[in-house]
């Protein structure tokens, strides 16, 4: 590992401990270093608040005068809720700039370094740049799309089930996983079910670690028979927002507004339409969507190509049983040469269980 790459994994580090603080603005770290040693490190805390760049130059003080900053993301160029990063840079003296990636806006990218470089900025970028993207990759989609960064998650048995076959699911994963989830909710602006889950469990859908911040609640009910007593209904810890299809009950409709829910209409005639709900999403600013769905929902969002991410937590159990639910259930693949392949894969102990994480291909299609 070289210097550069040391200090910028550090600032990389201290921008990951801040998942689910910044939306919509992208994680971000920095640190400052004057004749190998560091001086100031900064990271982005929240939306409205100074970026990373000027905690740290706050925090070296004189000491960045000459210096080398370590930057994430490029610095910003523009005017917004706070001043240009770029511009503090120039304005401390520092004589080096580090950055792993370039913004991903197309509409900004490049602005910020060229504002070092005209001040006679040493600029060096490219280090650890897969990583950033990677760390970023709910930011990077939203800010080209407008669209969610979508991750479907499941807890499953070694031979694919959900539950058994008279549906019981308690518990298939260990307490590690399941408070695992909870870190992977409060990580998401946005957690989405379908009315099958929600009248079989009555979920919450709440985040149960300190100081979390709970997701809004989606529900997919296309003729909205989601109970008035349910807790996506009567819990007013976070928003629910229910998306139905064309086949409504225009009564319903009116009394779940009443009471605070809030209810989108899709194209579709008798079920949700998926794409119709995730652009919809967009459109609000959702940049990240968790699924918790059943396999029918995630069979849905799979063969739409809406998946980027699948995160699957493995349980060393076996079930069997023809009835038994699967975490993708719908029609299924005719032939092995259209099967979705998942890449970059990777997999982790926690608990007793096995964390995998993966991202779909969809290169065949």
């Amino acid at each position: 590992m070289t210097n550069h790459e040391f200090y910028m994994n550090l600032a990389l580090s201290n921008a990951k401990a801040m998942k689910g603080q910044t939306d919509p603005n992208p994680l971000v770290g920095s640190v400052i270093v004057n004749e190998n040693r560091i001086v100031g490190v900064g990271t982005h805390l929240k939306a409205g608040e100074p970026h990373a760049e000027i905690h740290a130059i706050r925090m070296a003080d004189e000491m960045a005068k000459g210096g080398t900053i370590y930057v994430t993301l490029e610095p910003c160029s523009h005017h917004g809720r706070t001043s240009p990063c770029a511009e503090a840079i120039v304005k401390s003296g520092i004589k080096k700039a580090v950055i792993a990636t370039l913004d991903p806006n197309p509409v900004v990218s490049g602005n910020g370094v060229k504002i070092l470089q005209d001040a006679g900025i040493e600029v060096i970028t490219g280090v650890l740049e897969e990583e950033s993207r990677k760390m970023n990759e709910v930011f990077n989609k939203f800010i080209t799309q407008k669209k969610p960064f979508i991750t479907l998650k499941s807890g499953i048995t070694l031979d694919g089930k959900v539950a058994t076959h008279s549906f019981n699911s308690k518990w298939i994963t260990s307490k590690e996983a399941r408070h695992d989830v909870h870190h992977l909710r409060n990580e998401n602006m946005a957690i989405l079910v379908g009315i099958n889950t929600t009248l079989k469990d009555d979920p919450a859908l709440t985040t149960r670690i300190p100081n979390g911040r709970n997701p809004i609640r989606i529900v997919l009910d296309s003729t909205l028979k989601i109970p008035l007593d349910y807790q996506l209904v009567t819990d007013k810890q976070a928003e629910t927002w229910i998306f139905t299809s064309q086949n409504y009950d225009t009564a319903k409709k009116e009394t779940l507004e009443n009471l605070g829910i809030k209810v989108f209409e899709t194209s579709g005639s008798n079920s949700v339409n998926a794409n119709d709900v995730i652009s919809l999403l967009g459109e609000k600013g959702v940049s990240s969507v968790l699924i918790e769905g059943g396999g029918n929902i995630n069979a849905s969002f799979l063969e739409n190509k809406l998946i980027d991410k699948v995160v699957l937590y493995f349980a060393p159990k076996l079930i069997g049983g023809q009835n038994a639910p699967t975490f993708l259930e719908g029609t299924g693949i005719d032939q092995m040469k259209d099967a979705v392949e998942l890449i970059d894969t990777d997999i982790i102990r926690v608990g007793k269980d096995y964390k995998f994480t993966g991202y779909p291909s969809y290169e065949n299609d």
